[in-house]
């Protein structure tokens, strides 16, 4: 068993090394578990042009060295390991990772951000930062009349094609079914649009070319008859959700029936000490810029909240 800490805080995305920053300057030294895999979703962005500050843009994973060398320049303690289990049920709350190690916390801080779901294709990890993307909002600037395919069909895909269809030559929507599960107004309007197509009952089998290091088509399978085809493209923007990592809190704390965290009081959950903050309570705005704002007030809440207690 670690020593007791007064606040253990759960990821290192923007969300939760800012969370670390500041509690850390509010003298809680607080213990980040980071996880096997730190940085979060921004590990798998190349450059970021539009978080404040970086006029020419920096690269995901330099902005995410730079976080957590503020942090643990302030006071803030590492475990790179994931959490396996927490005990939620009574304080101090109880963290085990993934070695059997367990540690301590008056106080938690969530931050274990979400994963976009991936179509699950060699080719697509390969091509992830290179021409394929799961967020338009943040890599769209770099398709300016190309032509991008999205993936999908719910909301999040239609919200992808809008917002690419500004920037883009042209977008078209490979789905598998033929037709849209995305709210009537976002279809209606995607529909409407002159730069958006529509591919229906069809799978991507295939990015090409990973060879080549830069997307250059699609292959392209119908469900329905079986036929293959190869669509030229320069980008690929994978839209079929993402998945909140929620699955160590369940049945401990409330979630909403998609797994993301429900907030009760700012950012207090269910149980009263532990906080959230970032993509795994946020699936509106799912920006770097707006988690490293919930980390700040994550660890306001927090230090204010342990005050209370003595």
């Amino acid at each position: 068993m670690g020593d007791r800490k007064r606040v253990i805080i759960l990821g290192s995305g923007p969300a939760g090394l800012t969370a670390a920053i500041y509690t850390a300057r509010a003298g809680l030294h607080p213990l980040v578990i980071e996880g096997s895999a730190p940085g979060g979703q921004l590990m798998l962005t190349t450059m970021v042009e539009n978080f404040p500050g970086f006029p020419e843009g920096i690269m995901g994973p330099d902005l995410m060295s730079a976080m957590r060398q503020q942090a643990e320049r302030v006071g803030a303690e590492f475990v790179t390991e994931d959490a396996v289990s927490v005990d939620l049920t009574r304080r101090p709350f109880t963290v085990t990772v993934q070695s059997g190690e367990r540690y301590e916390a008056d106080a938690l801080i969530i931050a274990t951000g979400a994963s976009a779901k991936m179509l699950g294709l060699p080719s697509e990890q390969a091509l992830l930062g290179h021409g394929v993307s799961t967020c338009a909002t943040c890599d769209g600037f770099f398709f300016k009349n190309k032509r991008v395919v999205v993936v999908g069909g719910g909301d999040s895909a239609m919200e992808e094609a809008l917002f690419l269809a500004e920037l883009a030559s042209s977008v078209t929507v490979i789905h598998r079914r033929d037709q849209l599960r995305a709210s009537k107004i976002l279809q209606d309007r995607a529909m409407a649009h002159p730069k958006i197509s529509f591919i229906w009952n069809s799978v991507v089998e295939e990015i090409l070319d990973p060879e080549a290091k830069r997307v250059q088509a699609v292959r392209i399978r119908n469900v329905v008859d079986g036929t293959v085809t190869t669509y030229p493209t320069d980008g690929v923007f994978i839209a079929i959700g993402h998945v909140p990592n929620t699955q160590i809190f369940r049945g401990q704390l409330e979630l909403d029936e998609k797994g993301y965290i429900v907030l009760r009081e700012r950012t207090m959950t269910s149980v009263p000490g532990v906080f959230a903050a970032g993509d795994v309570h946020d699936h509106v705005y799912r920006q770097a810029v707006t988690a490293a704002g919930f980390g700040c007030m994550a660890a306001i809440d927090c230090e204010r909240w342990l005050k209370t207690q003595g």
